[in-house]
């Protein structure tokens, strides 16, 4: 784990191995008035009660990080490390401005959603899931046990490496991200391998069949032959874009889920799929 290095350095590399171990609660106590305020608090408590030794200040400290928070927890540990190097900078300067920190939070946790949200949400999970599922349905106990490693391995990697490089670089590196357009270019380039995956898993783990078949005279054509020669997967892609369109419809997952149950229910007594 990367620090930096001046005279007025009191964070340790252990402090921020504090961080990065505090950091893994963003999600335990999450709110719908601020979301990840207070997880965002406990993980910086150990740099702060280093930094401000008055109460005062130290209660100001908190107070600054208990505003609304929100951001992909995957990847949080780089916004940790860079608003550790400013309460550094606001604890050993008299002349830093305080209210700097809580704007370069509110400015950079979009972004970085965005990125993290992308790679995360929108990639990573969606191989391991598409890797682990393929094995579960064969009957592979490696199903559940890969879909945890390939998912977490790198996130818990990506965490711990963040920090460091939070605390050393500051907002100057983020900030050159922004101006030159980078942080557009892979957010976008992480949603394209995204969508690419998932409609590889609607394709091939999405199986439906129409058992009907048309007689004429003495031969027999199955209505599923003739779906998959005007389109390969036609059923499963319709079927993922009424899911798709209810989602946007604030239709409720569960409900969705019940839909779909009942109605495979009653078409499979009937003889229709």
């Amino acid at each position: 784990m990367m620090t930096s290095k001046n005279k007025n350095q009191l964070i340790t590399k252990q402090d921020l191995r504090r961080v990065f171990w505090r950091s893994f609660q963003m999600e335990f106590s999450w709110n719908y008035e601020r979301q990840m305020n207070l997880a965002y608090v406990y993980a910086m408590i150990p740099v702060l009660k280093k930094l401000y030794t008055k109460k005062e200040d130290l209660a100001k400290a908190l107070k600054r990080h208990l505003v609304f928070f929100n951001t992909t927890p995957h990847i949080v540990t780089l916004l940790l490390g860079i608003t550790t190097a400013m309460e550094e900078k606001n604890a050993t300067e008299k002349d830093f401005d305080d209210t700097s920190i809580d704007t370069i939070k509110t400015s950079l946790m979009g972004p970085i959603a965005g990125i993290g949200d992308s790679f995360f949400w929108g990639t990573l999970r969606l191989i391991a899931t598409g890797i682990g599922t393929s094995l579960a349905i064969n009957g592979n106990a490696l199903g559940p046990i890969l879909f945890i490693l390939i998912f977490n391995i790198p996130h818990i990697l990506f965490r711990y490496i963040l920090t460091g490089i939070g605390y050393k670089l500051g907002t100057g590196f983020l900030d050159k991200i922004q101006q030159s357009g980078m942080m557009q270019t892979l957010t976008y380039g992480a949603s394209i391998i995204g969508l690419m995956v998932v409609g590889a898993m609607t394709a091939s783990m999405i199986e439906i069949e129409i058992p009907i078949l048309i007689t004429t005279g003495d031969s027999q054509t199955s209505v599923q032959n003739i779906i998959n020669d005007i389109m390969p997967c036609l059923l499963p892609l319709t079927t993922f874009g009424i899911v798709f369109w209810l989602l946007k419809k604030q239709a409720k997952p569960l409900t969705i889920i019940a839909g779909m149950a009942i109605f495979g229910i009653l078409c499979s007594y009937f003889g229709i799929l």
